[in-house]
């Protein structure tokens, strides 16, 4: 028999069976190359068989008996099908129960000698017996052809309704019986650097494996599989990158001074780094491709508006995108009341900026003169080099979009974007059509970022770290709130309303949930924006002014709300996460956060991060209904942290990379998202692409894996 390969449909292995299919499909598995990479999240031991008197309570056993007697009864109560079998050994008998399984009574006849494998549960009597056991039916002689279900390490598949981790486990071993041809792609010096099994075994020993230890090392070798190829992904571009030209943007140290002398305050020592890293990067014809990283609040915004007024002086324009219309207006008023300081300068201080956004195209001059345009007037300004400073939003990448001369490209909270939004971005065309020299890039970022994340997702990236908070700024006191001190902690909103200050209050959801009904439910609810607003504004606080902003409002109603909050029209502020990133309102001095136990930590601080930018002491509340060890141990993190990236590692270590990057923005599956937990093993991928690729820069020496490396840069790119 010819050997499988990976791209065959599943319907030529299990037949046209229609519904079982479709299951399959839901979980993405369509050929036999999906279902050998669906892998197991866990495994079940019932590799040791038990005799019936050696069963305890809560015991996960796996026991081989014969079937003394089946029936199945109907539970009125429950409204459901019970069916009961008696199981013996030589040391005793014990019930097996299964509900709403009628079709079992059929299978497991009396006399049949079978395992079974499940948890020991205690009847109200004091009787144990075996709930909801997996069975496996053995031959005459006690021995099954395969062992799929028990008697072993059993693997535990992500599933789906309908489709359980038996019905995968029948379809992986059909598969494994035709042989599937895999292609060892992996070079042998990096397999045997690192002890992984060949493909082949690993894939066999990731689905059935025989110990624990086996299944642990497949699982390592498949996580570094996906590390090393983002790695080797990003060295090749970032080569590539240096290979490529860009416009020289001379650095005027006189020029810079000029600037950082008219600002109302001087920036700390790792502003005036980063600054002069990025002058030096953008004075070369090689492409910037630098990430600039730093705490809320550390002034980031300022130092790339600088590098944003270099390239303008030089006649280049430079796009600034932002993920959210509220910090793209954010960015485009900080820019405004820097060139308001710049005004007694020389004329060239005052390049005109744009923004450009799904509700919004505005031009701005100088003070007092903002002229709201068209779109179509905003695009022609932007075409013929009128604007040189752009900030936006996606609209930024629509295909109707076209710069004069493009030289710096900024993007902040990068990890919010998909890969292909940056592509667009920095592939962007002039109004010819003609490619012009790429342009420099500079990504931000306050999201605290773990180095194993740092050195995987932006390894293409230099870095540049702002590591103080400007001059002034008061810590901010964070305190968790227990349910009895709520009414304590609204006379303190109270009393910091009435002294002239301004509240956020956060809430994980929009809406109020469909399940609200029953007291026991409700005590559950996750808060509700628009719950909590009314709450707020009918019961505890009728005297105060109070809005609500979350993301299912317009963006001009969103605009509208935040501008009239800035303004100090509203004391009160309930929202979402909208408000999380690009908020700047130095009159807010309290955070109350409901719910805080279902944030991640890297959310949590960028909350708190919204106040203490004024000179007024402020106050982060975390509001926790949770009793969860693990939900109090996040929330003392969050006060016991010196800086945010502490908290980052902390967050990873307890929740997990996908609080900071969804696939999407990786191109990496969950196995290898778990493995950037493990600094070790990012390392390891991270060295052994470089040896590679000093030793084979174009990997013709590893044709399979030159292919693999073409079919992961296509998923990227797509993605």
């Amino acid at each position: 028999m010819a050997q499988l390969a990976l791209e065959t449909p599943l319907f030529e292995i299990i037949g046209a069976r229609a519904p079982f299919l479709r299951r399959l499909e839901k979980l993405g598995i369509k050929t036999v190359r999906d279902l050998l990479h669906h892998f197991p999240v866990r495994y079940d031991d019932f590799s040791k068989i038990y005799t019936i008197a050696e069963l305890e309570p809560g015991q996960q056993a796996t026991i081989q008996g014969t079937i003394e007697e089946v029936h199945v009864r109907h539970s009125f109560r429950r409204g459901m099908e019970i069916v009961e079998a008696v199981i013996a050994d030589q040391t005793g008998s014990v019930r097996a129960v299964w509900f709403n399984q009628p079709y079992l009574a059929n299978v497991l006849k009396a006399g049949r000698t079978a395992n079974f494998a499940g948890k020991v549960s205690v009847s109200e009597e004091g009787e144990l017996y075996l709930s909801h056991p997996v069975h496996e039916l053995l031959r005459s002689d006690g021995r099954t052809t395969t062992m799929r279900h028990t008697g072993r390490l059993v693997p535990v598949y992500p599933e789906t309704r309908g489709l359980t981790s038996r019905g995968i486990r029948f379809v992986v071993q059909s598969v494994f019986k035709r042989d599937p041809k895999l292609v060892e792609w992996i070079p042998d010096p990096i397999l045997e650097e690192f002890h992984f099994p060949n493909i082949d075994d690993a894939i066999r020993h990731i689905h059935f494996p025989d110990d624990i230890e086996e299944a642990a090392r497949a699982k390592t070798r498949f996580s570094f599989e996906e590390l090393f190829l983002l790695q080797l992904f990003n060295i090749r571009q970032k080569s590539k990158l240096a290979a490529q030209k860009a416009p020289a943007i001379a650095t005027d140290v006189e020029r810079i001074k000029e600037l950082l002398a008219q600002l109302p305050f001087e920036l700390t020592a790792s502003q005036k780094k980063s600054l002069w890293e990025i002058a030096q990067d953008i004075s070369r014809e090689r492409p910037m491709n630098r990430l600039l990283q730093g705490d809320v609040g550390s002034g980031k915004t300022v130092v790339a508006a600088i590098a944003a007024i270099i390239a303008a002086d030089h006649g280049l324009q430079t796009a600034f995108m932002a993920p959210t219309e509220i910090l793209a207006r954010q960015h485009f008023e900080t820019m405004k009341k820097l060139f308001v300081r710049f005004e007694n300068g020389d004329a060239r201080n005052r390049p005109p900026v744009g923004l450009l956004t799904g509700t919004n195209a505005v031009v701005f001059y100088e003070k007092d003169i903002e002229t709201k345009v068209s779109k179509a007037e905003f695009r022609e300004k932007a075409e013929s080099g009128d604007v040189k400073i752009i900030f936006g939003t996606h609209a930024l990448i629509q295909k109707s979009v076209a710069f004069h001369k493009l030289g710096l490209v900024i993007i902040d909270e990068q990890h919010r974007f998909g890969v292909r939004q940056r592509a667009e971005l920095l592939g962007q065309k002039t109004q010819k059509g003609t490619k012009v020299p790429i342009p420099h890039f500079l990504s931000m970022s306050a999201t605290p970022i773990p180095r194993t994340l740092m050195l995987t997702v932006f390894g293409d990236l230099d870095l540049s770290l702002i590591t103080e908070l400007p001059a002034g700024r008061k810590p901010i006191e964070t305190k968790i709130v227990s349910p009895i001190e709520r009414n304590a902690t609204y006379d303190f909103v109270r009393k910091e309303v009435q002294a002239g200050r301004q509240v956020f209050v956060i809430c994980p959801r929009i809406d109020p949930s469909e399940l609200s009904d029953s007291p026991d439910i409700r005590k559950l609810e996750l808060k509700s924006v628009k719950e909590e607003f009314e709450k707020l504004s009918k019961k505890v606080f009728p005297d105060l002014r109070i809005a609500m902003l979350h993301g299912q409002m317009k963006g001009k109603e969103k605009e509208d709300v935040m501008k009239k909050f800035a303004a100090r029209e509203f004391d009160i502020l309930v929202a979402t996460s909208v408000v999380e990133v690009g908020v700047d309102i130095p009159n807010a001095t309290i955070m109350l956060i409901e719910g805080a136990d279902r944030f991640g930590l890297a959310q949590l601080y960028q909350f708190r991060g919204r106040v203490g930018r004024g000179e007024h002491q402020s106050y982060c509340f975390l509001m926790a209904d949770s009793k969860s060890e693990s939900a109090n141990a996040r929330l003392k993190a969050i006060m016991e942290a010196d800086n945010g990236f502490e908290l980052a590692e902390k967050d990873l270590e307890l929740r997990g990379p996908g609080q900071f990057f969804g696939e999407a923005q990786t191109g990496l599956p969950d196995i290898a998202m778990e493995a950037l937990r493990n600094p070790e093993l990012v390392q390891g991928s991270r060295a052994a692409a470089l040896k590679i690729l000093v030793e084979q820069p174009t990997l013709v020496k590893y044709p399979a894996l030159r292919l693999k490396m073409e079919a992961f840069s296509k998923k990227l790119h797509r993605e």
